[in-house]
């Protein structure tokens, strides 16, 4: 009995050493967490004053704006005061809502009038250089509002919720803001310009007034043999954008060696043919040749021929583009969009998979988009020697981007037991054919099979690039990069060097050099070969 009673007290002593090594362990804890607190709303006030203090350099006379390539970026505390009043503006939100829900009514209304200064002082600031000399009073003053705010409402728990609210919140608002945008730019890049559309306007009227249209028959008959010698350089043009064709066919004439050899041939559709053919009636380069064509003169391009014709004459498409089950709405149209553009209901667009039969008397056509800038003399592609190949372009894939899996289904058999995946796709805008070959192979009866085939659209989406990768599969030589520098109408990061060293530079994207969207640093290369003095231009509004 008496062991019992000594093992009872020994087992108490042990436990309640116990208890109080835990009480002294969770003391020591809860004093740690003070000190650590403390010493956290030690350090915030200590940054604070450091920044701040670092703001008394501040010099308002410096003129400038944010941008990336501004050497003063190089440092992070290039906008100090700024980066300052737009986290103090952060934590007023947080504290105000913690004021709110509390019921703290006077402190809510002093943090609500408080960051609601910040904003007014910042207004569309974008460096320290853009704020007035206030901002740095007001940064002053906002800072000791927040330490009063931390005095009277400094909850770990409660802030971290309000600013995870307030993240998610953040995150809701720029995921609509990018859809928003997104939509837009797909909207003003399929949208014709009003100065265009005079331009256009203009030029047909004045064409039919002057009696032109008469003339031109006569004249054309006269350049029928330039037309149809080999033995010159041929380029193909598809366009209904009078004021891109004529910068395109400046830039590759100025360039050129033998300016004289060289034979445009633009095609363009039934409402902007008077406009084209009057364009290069009065400004036409001196020594090139020019044809410009109605694609609607082409009898033998009709439905019954020609797959795409027939599928964009059919109902299912027309529904595809124009009803509603395909909205065109910010919330879900902003990716379709992208496929509702006009363009690919233009058979102009698709005109490039019949070179042969629009020019039977032609070997080889250098084929380009009205989006490109010549810059270098281009006579030496007809010498490459394209090794039996069809189509001469420039690839476009790196590592994983830009491959044959970016552009069609490879869910789709018909795809994946005919295609690699990972075959290197290329680029249309700058295109050498060598349509003999072309004829030899039946190259366009390949690109009517792939086209009936995809009349539900399962194996492609819409445009000229994915058939183009099927028709062309293997039967595509690989050109040196330089001659075709694409992505200036989407990447504003290019290399500068590789755009100089260029013989054809490509604005493929939405920032087109013609539209407001474009590239300020890229716009130069095109708007040079702009006659800006043109009358007609200047009637129009058309302005550097």
């Amino acid at each position: 009995m008496g062991d019992l009673s000594s093992s009872w007290v020994l087992e108490n002593q042990v436990t309640g050493k116990k208890k109080g090594s835990q009480i002294l362990r969770q003391e020591r804890r809860g004093q740690r967490t003070l000190e650590l607190i403390l010493q956290q709303k030690e350090t915030d006030e200590q940054m604070q004053e450091a920044a701040i203090e670092k703001s008394t350099n501040f010099e308002n006379s410096v003129i400038g704006k944010y941008s990336i390539w501004r050497r003063d970026y190089e440092s992070p505390n290039a906008d100090a005061i700024l980066k300052l009043m737009r986290d103090q503006i952060i934590m007023a939100k947080a504290y105000a809502n913690i004021a709110k829900s509390k019921n703290v009514t006077n402190l809510y209304a002093f943090l609500v009038q408080q960051y609601g200064e910040n904003q007014r002082v910042i207004g569309k600031a974008t460096s320290d250089a853009d704020l007035p000399s206030s901002a740095l009073d007001q940064a002053k003053a906002m800072g000791h509002a927040l330490s009063f705010a931390k005095d009277e409402l400094y909850d770990c728990h409660e802030l971290a919720k309000k600013f995870r609210a307030m993240l998610q919140s953040t995150e809701r608002n720029v995921d609509g803001l990018k859809k928003k945008g997104t939509f837009l730019i797909q909207l003003a890049a399929k949208t014709f310009p009003k100065p265009l559309h005079c331009l256009s306007l203009q030029l047909a009227a004045d064409y039919y007034i002057l009696g032109f249209n008469k003339e031109d028959a006569v004249k054309e008959d006269v350049s029928r043999k330039k037309f149809e010698d080999p033995s010159l350089y041929h380029y193909a043009i598809f366009s209904d954008n009078v004021l891109a064709t004529s910068v395109v066919v400046n830039s590759t004439v100025l360039n050129a060696k033998e300016p004289q050899k060289h034979v445009f041939h633009i095609v363009t559709d039934k409402l902007n043919f008077a406009a084209m053919k009057m364009w290069f009636r009065i400004s036409a380069p001196a020594d090139a040749t020019i044809q410009v064509e109605n694609i609607n003169d082409f009898k033998w391009l009709n439905s019954s021929y020609c797959s795409v014709l027939r599928q964009l004459e059919s109902a299912r498409l027309k529904e595809y583009y124009f009803k509603a089950n395909h909205p065109s709405s910010i919330s879900a149209g902003a990716d379709n969009l992208k496929y509702r553009n006009p363009k690919y209901l233009s058979m102009l667009n698709h005109l490039r998979f019949y070179l042969p039969e629009v020019y039977p008397k032609l070997d080889k056509i250098l084929f380009l988009d009205d989006d490109i800038v010549v810059q270098k003399d281009l006579a030496p592609l007809w010498g490459v020697d394209m090794q039996g190949k069809v189509n001469g372009a420039v690839e476009t894939c790196k590592e994983s981007f830009h491959r044959f899996d970016k552009y069609l289904n490879f869910s789709n058999p018909k795809i994946s037991e005919n295609f690699d995946a990972g075959a290197c796709g290329w680029a249309f805008g700058m295109n050498m054919f060598d349509l003999k070959e072309w004829r030899k192979r039946n190259i366009t009866g390949i690109y009517h099979y792939w086209q009936d085939m995809n009349e539900d659209r399962t194996l492609w989406k819409l445009g000229s690039l994915p058939p183009g990768l099927i028709t062309f599969y293997n039967l595509t030589y690989a050109m040196e990069r330089s001659w075709h520098v694409l992505g200036l109408g989407y990447d504003p990061a290019l290399n500068q060097t590789a755009i100089e060293n260029a013989a054809v530079v490509h604005y493929n994207g939405n920032y087109k050099p013609w539209l407001g969207l474009a590239f300020a640093k890229y716009k130069a290369y095109w708007s040079k070969y702009v006659e800006y003095d043109n009358p007609y231009l200047r009637r129009c509004n058309i302005n550097e």
